[in-house]
C-alpha cells in the first residue's frame, strides 16, 4: 500500500485491495478484544480467531495445501468451520463449503470436480476416496495456544478464494470459481448497506451459498459480529431471542423466508436495523406488511446470480415500490460492478427490455473445467469502444428514466425457490435414469396471489409397469440430488399432455394438482 492513499472508512474497514483474510487479520490486529463470532453461549474474539486459522493453516501446509488448490470443507457450521475457512485462505488456496445434507453422491462428484487432494473434515462417514484432514478437537482458543504460525503467501484479490456449486442443465452441478474481489468488493467503503463496528447478523445461510459470504465475511473483514445459528435453519422464535441475546441487528433473508417470517410472526423484526432479502422475486403483499408495520427498519432487495457474487444490483425498498409496474425494483449496480442491458449484442434503450448482463470485480473467474458454458455465458463485448467482459445471466429487466432496474423474468427455465437456483432440466436428467420412467416434466408452482414468485416444484411423469410410485421416486431422487432439487408434490401421469403445436401444456399439467389423484401423488 506504499504511497497510497486511504482514507479513514477504509482504514476502518481494513478491505482496501485486499483478499479475505487480510482483511479479516487488519481487524484482529487493530481491535484484537472485538467479538467476531458468536455461538450458542461461546464468543470468539478477532485474535483468538486469526490465530487458530493461522494454527489450522500451518497443518494445512505441512499436508500440501498451497496456492492454486482448491479444498473441499464439510463440517458443520461452527467457528471450527469458520476458522477453518480462513486457513486454506491463508494458505492460498481457495475452498469449497459442502452440505452436510447433500447425498454422498453429489458429495463425492464435488470433490472428483475440485480435483481436491485433501478433504477437511470431521465426518466419519465422509467416503470420497480422497486424504481427510479433521481439525483437531478442543475448539479455537486451545488452537489459538498453539502459537503455530503458517508459512506466508503471496496471492491478491484476484485469486481464487472459493468456489460455489449450482444447479446444472446436464444433471451435474457446475462450480463456480469466484475471486477474493467478488466477495471485498461489497463491503469496501460506503455501500449498500451498514455494516462494520457494531453491528451484528445472523449466519444461518446454507454454508455453500453465497449468501454465507454476505452474512460471514461482510461482518468479519470490516469488524463486525457474525452471530452463528445452531443449526441448518432459522425461525422467527429464533430470531427474536438472538435480537435479545445476541444484539442482532442485521439478518438475510431470502424472499420465501422473509414470506414465511412475516406471516407467521411480523414482530419478530422489532429490535433489528436492517433486513437484506431477495434470491426471488419479492411478493409485495408481504412488502407492504413489512413496511407498514416497521418503517424504521431498512429493508434492502438484493439481485444477483453467484456468478456475480452476492448482489449485483441492490435496491433500498420504499412503500411506493408497491406500486411499481413490474413489482419491486431491483435497483442499481452495486458497488465495483456494472449492470449493461444488451438485446442481440446491443445496449438497448430506457424503458426496453434486455438481458441482464454483468460486468465489475464481482465477476467470477469462470465455471471450473467447463469451457463450453464459459464460452456461452462469460463473453467480451465492445461496449462504446471498450472490450468488456460480461456475465450473460438469462435475465431480463428494463430500466427507468432515473436508472432503477426492473426485473421482468427469465429467458430460459432456470428459476429461484427459496433462494436456491433450480434447473428442472437436472431434476429432470435424474428422474429419466430411474427404471420405468419414460418421460417427465419438472414445473414451479405459482404462490396465489403473489405475480412471478414460485411456491414449491411439482414434478409430472410417466412409465411402464416398473415404473416406481411417486413416494419412492421421491426417496430415490433424494438419494442423488440435494434436498431443495427434490420436488416436493409427484404425479404419476398416463400422458404428458401438448397443446396443438405440440408443446408441453404446463397449464393443464398445474391445473391437475387442484383434483384428486389417489396413490399417484405424493406431497411433502
Amino acid at each position: 500500500m506504499a504511497g497510497a492513499s486511504v482514507s479513514a472508512t477504509e482504514r476502518r474497514t481494513g478491505t482496501v485491495g485486499q483478499t479475505i483474510h487480510q482483511a479479516v487479520t487488519w481487524q484482529a490486529r487493530t481491535r484484537p478484544d472485538a467479538v467476531a463470532l458468536i455461538f450458542k453461549d461461546e464468543r470468539i474474539s478477532y485474535a483468538v480467531l486469526d490465530a487458530a486459522a493461522d494454527a489450522y493453516a500451518a497443518e494445512l501446509q505441512r499436508l500440501g495445501v498451497g496456492p492454486g488448490q482448491l479444498v473441499p470443507v464439510l463440517l458443520k457450521r461452527s467457528p471450527t468451520l469458520v476458522a477453518v475457512l480462513l486457513a486454506v485462505l491463508k494458505c492460498g488456496a481457495a475452498y469449497s463449503a459442502l452440505d452436510h445434507r447433500w447425498p454422498g453422491d453429489r458429495r463425492r462428484a464435488v470433490v472428483g470436480a475440485l480435483g481436491a487432494g485433501l478433504l477437511v473434515t470431521d465426518r466419519p462417514g465422509a467416503e470420497t476416496g480422497t486424504p481427510v484432514w479433521a481439525p483437531p478437537t478442543g475448539g479455537l482458543p486451545a488452537a489459538a495456544r498453539s502459537a503455530k504460525v503458517p508459512t506466508a503467501t503471496v496471492v491478491d484479490a484476484s485469486a481464487a478464494a472459493t468456489v460455489f456449486f449450482t444447479s446444472g442443465t446436464t444433471g451435474a452441478p457446475k462450480g463456480v470459481v469466484s475471486p477474493h474481489r467478488a466477495t471485498t468488493r461489497l463491503f469496501d467503503g460506503r455501500t449498500f448497506a451498514d455494516f462494520g463496528r457494531g453491528r451484528v447478523t445472523v449466519q444461518a445461510a446454507p454454508v455453500p451459498w453465497d449468501a454465507f459470504s454476505l452474512e460471514l465475511w461482510g461482518m468479519l473483514t470490516t469488524g463486525g459480529t457474525s452471530v452463528i445459528v445452531d443449526g441448518d435453519y432459522l425461525f422467527p422464535g429464533e430470531l427474536r431471542g438472538l435480537v435479545e441475546s445476541a444484539g442482532v441487528d442485521t439478518v438475510w433473508l431470502t424472499a420465501s423466508l422473509f414470506n414465511l417470517f412475516v406471516d407467521e410472526d411480523l414482530d419478530c423484526f422489532a429490535g433489528v436495523r436492517q433486513v437484506m432479502t431477495g434470491g426471488e422475486r419479492l411478493s409485495v403483499p408481504h412488502v407492504r406488511s413489512f413496511v407498514g408495520r416497521h418503517p424504521q427498519v431498512s429493508l434492502l432487495n438484493g439481485y444477483g446470480p453467484v456468478e456475480s457474487c452476492v448482489f449485483a444490483t441492490t435496491r433500498a425498498v420504499r412503500l411506493a415500490d408497491c406500486d411499481a409496474p413490474h413489482g419491486i425494483p431491483i435497483g442499481r449496480p452495486a458497488p465495483a460492478t456494472a449492470v449493461h442491458l444488451l438485446d442481440g449484442g446491443a445496449l438497448v434503450a430506457d424503458g426496453v427490455p434486455g438481458e441482464i448482463c454483468v460486468a465489475g470485480d464481482g465477476l467470477a473467474l469462470g465455471y471450473l473445467d467447463n469451457p463450453g458454458a464459459n464460452a456461452e455465458k462469460f463473453v467480451t463485448t465492445d461496449l462504446d469502444g471498450v472490450p468488456t467482459r460480461l456475465y450473460r445471466t438469462g435475465d431480463v429487466a428494463c430500466r427507468d428514466a432515473d436508472g432503477v432496474l426492473h426485473y421482468l423474468g427469465r429467458a430460459d427455465r432456470q428459476i429461484k425457490i427459496s433462494g436456491y437456483r433450480v434447473e428442472p432440466a437436472e431434476i429432470e436428467h435424474a428422474a429419466l435414469r430411474l427404471p420405468g420412467v419414460r418421460e417427465c416434466a419438472v414445473l414451479p408452482v405459482p404462490v396465489p396471489g403473489a405475480d412471478g414468485a414460485w411456491d414449491r416444484l411439482a414434478l409430472f411423469y410417466r412409465g411402464d409397469h416398473t415404473c416406481p410410485e411417486p413416494s419412492s421416486l421421491q426417496g430415490e431422487l433424494a438419494e442423488v440430488l440435494p434436498h431443495y432439487l427434490v420436488p416436493p408434490t409427484v404425479r404419476r401421469v398416463d400422458a404428458l399432455p401438448r397443446s396443438a403445436n405440440g408443446k408441453l401444456d404446463q397449464a393443464v399439467l398445474l391445473d391437475l394438482l387442484a383434483s384428486p389423484s389417489g396413490d399417484r401423488e405424493s406431497s411433502a
